[in-house]
């Protein structure tokens, strides 16, 4: 029996880098964002937090859909240092301080991708190293004043002007960015959708 035809792939997410990898990737998709809850449960573990921030994002953004014709791809990625969580910073502050942190120092970078649709959803983890060169007082207040650690966890983007920041990183460069590729092909597959049927091709 050949597997079901799915007529797009959703991505839940507002993310422009996200769209742009599965671009590279050559994945046809459609975007449809959601609002939720993002704050970590107390004493939540990095790992699990991403896994149920991509799960729920992937889920409410399916709920929005009364057809069994697309599959739904949430993400989530967060930057951990010493065993806590880094968010998005609030303000240029808390981002000079988040980068003053990880100056000089090795972190983690966490991404959970979650696959649902009329299966049991299908979610996967990625850990990543990132480690910044030692960053100076005048280096961290001229990116700040760039605006583009302020939707960034970690406060710094490494596929931007913040990969002058890094000296070190170990793992998944797609999933530093906000996307493990290779985990989103894995669990395509998974759900006998290989990747290769979701390629724009060039007659369309």
């Amino acid at each position: 029996m050949s597997s079901p035809a799915f007529q797009s792939l959703v991505l839940a997410s507002a993310s422009p880098r996200r769209r742009e990898l599965l671009d590279q990737i050559g994945i046809r998709h459609e975007v449809a964002p959601v609002d939720i809850d993002e704050t970590p449960g107390q004493h939540e573990a990095p790992d699990l937090y991403v896994l149920r921030m991509a799960r729920q994002k992937a889920l409410t953004c399916q709920a929005g859909w009364h057809d069994a014709g697309r599959l739904f791809l949430g993400a989530d990625t967060t930057v951990v240092m010493d065993g806590r969580i880094l968010g998005k910073p609030a303000n240029a502050g808390e981002a000079r301080a988040m980068l003053a942190r990880l100056s000089g120092r090795e972190h983690q970078v966490m991404s959970g991708v979650a696959l649902t649709g009329p299966h049991a959803v299908r979610e996967r983890v990625v850990a990543s190293r990132v480690r910044l060169r030692p960053l100076s007082s005048a280096e961290i207040d001229n990116y700040v004043a760039t605006g583009e650690p302020m939707d960034k966890a970690g406060a710094f983007a490494v596929q931007g002007r913040g990969a002058a920041l890094v000296s070190e990183l170990s793992g998944s460069y797609t999933a530093v960015v906000g996307l493990p590729l290779e985990a989103v092909t894995d669990l395509l597959h998974q759900v006998d959708q290989p990747v290769h049927q979701w390629w724009v091709t060039s007659d369309e």
